[in-house]
């Protein structure tokens, strides 16, 4: 039976030391830069040692995909639940409803466009094939409220995956421009000139 200490049982205890390890590393790879920043740093930040560190992750770049992937799922859960609020609105009032919660959720803190959409590009294969999974999987969110507004008549009935996928980098590059933007852009403009560029590429003939 494994020892617990102060009354924390291991298990506990490892999952904090993996939490610290995620928040000082989201802090880390923001500002010093993740091909910069050294496991070293990262465990003194996180108050564990490079033992600990190794028992968690197998690499900086693992811990790097983790965070890419935590703030996909995060904003993906966000705009799902939000979407299931709306289920019975009209097709419009969902599509602006899926952009604000997005926009919402990955502009709450900074660092986190700063990481999905600068530090974690071009890092490896395995993180790229990683990124393309997560552009698919928006895409096919943005394609079905695409499809919903063309069977409402309020779109024209046409193949909406390359639309799709278009929309995915033109969110990328507004995110990535207002986490470098200085003075910081508003965040209502941001989502605005998402809105209006997926309903218009949305409903274009």
């Amino acid at each position: 039976m494994a020892r617990t200490y102060g009354g924390v049982p291991p298990e506990q205890r490892r999952a904090e030391r993996r939490e610290r390890l995620l928040t000082a590393a989201l802090e880390l790879f923001t500002t010093t830069g993740f091909r910069q920043a050294k496991i070293t740093q990262l465990c003194t930040r996180a108050g564990v040692s490079t033992r600990n560190f190794y028992e968690e992750f197998g690499s900086k770049e693992e811990v790097l995909r983790t965070l890419h992937d935590r703030i996909n799922s995060l904003a993906l859960t966000h705009v799902s639940a939000a979407l299931e609020e709306v289920k019975d609105a009209d097709a419009m009032t969902r599509i602006a409803k899926l952009l604000d919660v997005f926009v919402a959720t990955v502009t709450l803190d900074p660092r986190m466009p700063r990481l999905n959409y600068v530090e974690a590009v071009g890092v490896s294969p395995e993180l790229e094939a990683q990124h393309q999974v997560w552009v698919d999987r928006w895409a096919t969110f943005i394609e079905t409220e695409a499809r919903r507004a063309a069977k409402a008549g309020v779109a024209p009935d046409r193949d909406y995956r390359l639309t799709a996928i278009a929309l995915v980098g033109a969110a990328t590059g507004l995110l990535r421009e207002w986490q470098a933007h200085e003075p910081p852009l508003p965040v209502h403009e941001v989502g605005a000139e998402l809105r209006a560029l997926m309903l218009a590429a949305i409903t274009r003939a």
